[in-house]
């Protein structure tokens, strides 16, 4: 096994790689709670979606971890379960049913742009600066998420966002994180983000804010039946041929994609797994994620894709597929022991999702700034994604923006012919999103 994983070569052990396969899972877990709570608002059985949600994170995990190798985790998206229940069922009046075979239709056309190779060679034009943006700016939501999820960054109606209420003992707690965190890595503890994640529950429950385990029946359940969803989306699949469910499907082809595309950047960059500006076995881990979409649907879940909190087990030293096995294996062992998950609050992981933030944030110096061509999409692509509160949406922007100011500076030949067309195609997504 250590040989196919290749630790030798990446100079990672076991030890190195649970550790960075339970830190994902951790900065991870919020997930299984709040999927299922989201997709509940369009009618579907919560403790269905719950066990849909741990199969389709295990099983996409274990697909990018076996198949491409790479330290990369996947569940059901986060912004796409909203788009799913609030957009196509409750704002169209779509039945899940039939939105469920929606998601895996974007699956399969997923599958079919891997398998010809289309996805991979996108991923591969898109040029160095603007790979280097996306991951930079990936970090900057990252951490934003992080910032609100744990109520230290607050809305405010005069100045859009402001500081949360610091008295607060859960924000406090939040903040007891960061601090710890950002002590034990500059003491040069490898796995200071696990560790300060450990040190801020177990301090929660110290404090009455988190809900310590109390007796059996807290910490070991049985697994909730799929009965209410399993199969739903092959039942209703011929209702997909409509031009409102056409819109649907595009709508997460594009997010999802470009999604992807940008975390799977962002997270091999961070590994150092990126080659001569090309993500090797681009090809087999797009395969993973758009099966697990496929198998995540058939369960009954929204579109499973891969994770930015990958990168907090990239913080702790993975680097090999193995990292995504034992992640896997931990969202399997979740559809057992979901009541201990409870312990594992917004608090515990957004100093993961800050400290992580800072470190992908780093990409920003290899950016060559002083292009001002290069620099306004760049620019663009880190400062939206974070404001618009979407990656796809940062990405958008800024790939519009790099022909427009590459054509006007006279490098038109520079730029490859897909980048023309996913200008095109990204005008047409903000069509769409309208």
């Amino acid at each position: 096994m250590k040989k196919y994983f290749q630790f030798d070569e990446l100079r990672t052990n076991y030890r190195t790689e649970f550790m960075a396969g339970l830190t994902t899972f951790l900065a991870m877990a919020y997930i299984l709670f709040v999927n299922p709570s989201i997709l509940a608002e369009a009618g579907m059985d919560e403790q269905a979606v719950f066990a849909a949600t741990a199969i389709a994170a295990a099983v996409g995990s274990l697909f990018m971890g076996v198949i491409a190798k790479y330290p990369i985790a996947l569940a059901p998206g986060m912004g796409l379960n909203a788009f799913f229940a609030y957009t196509v069922v409750l704002g169209y009046g779509i039945p899940w049913q039939t939105a469920l075979a929606g998601v895996l239709a974007s699956g399969i056309i997923f599958i079919i742009f891997t398998l010809t190779g289309l996805r991979e060679l996108i991923i591969n034009a898109i040029p160095a600066n603007m790979k280097l943006a996306v991951g930079a700016g990936i970090g900057l939501f990252i951490a934003l998420v992080g910032l609100i999820n744990s109520g230290i960054i607050v809305s405010d109606e005069a100045t859009l966002v402001a500081l949360g209420d610091l008295t607060s003992p859960t924000v406090l707690l939040a903040i007891f994180g960061v601090v710890v965190s950002v002590i034990l890595l500059t003491l040069g503890l490898k796995a200071g983000i696990f560790y300060g994640m450990i040190l801020t529950a177990i301090v929660g429950m110290i404090f009455g804010l988190i809900a310590a385990p109390s007796g059996i029946g807290s910490i070991v359940s049985s697994v909730p039946s799929l009965e209410p969803t399993f199969g739903q989306a092959f039942l209703h699949f011929g209702e997909i041929f409509t031009l409102e469910m056409l819109v649907v499907i595009l709508t997460f082809l594009f997010v999802d994609f470009f999604d992807t595309a940008g975390t799977l950047l962002a997270v091999a960059r961070q590994a150092g797994l990126v080659k001569d500006n090309k993500l090797p076995r681009a090809g087999r881990a797009l395969f993973a994620d758009s099966t697990a979409t496929v198998v995540g649907a058939v369960v009954g879940t929204s579109t499973t894709t891969s994770y930015v909190e990958s990168t907090s087990g990239v913080a702790v030293g993975g680097r090999s597929g193995f990292t995504s096995v034992v992640t896997a294996g931990f969202f399997l062992l979740a559809l057992f022991f979901s009541p201990l998950l409870s312990v594992v609050t917004a608090e515990v992981t957004a100093p993961a999702l800050i400290i992580v933030g800072v470190m992908m944030a780093s990409a920003l110096k290899h950016i060559e700034w002083e292009q001002f061509e290069i620099a306004v999409p760049a620019f663009l692509t880190v400062l939206m994604m974070p404001l618009t509160y979407s990656i796809a949406t940062g990405i958008a922007i800024g790939f519009i923006f790099y022909p427009i100011t590459m054509i006007v500076k006279g490098r038109a030949k520079e730029i490859h012919p897909i980048m023309y067309g996913l200008f095109v195609v990204f005008v047409l997504y903000f069509v769409f999103l309208s």
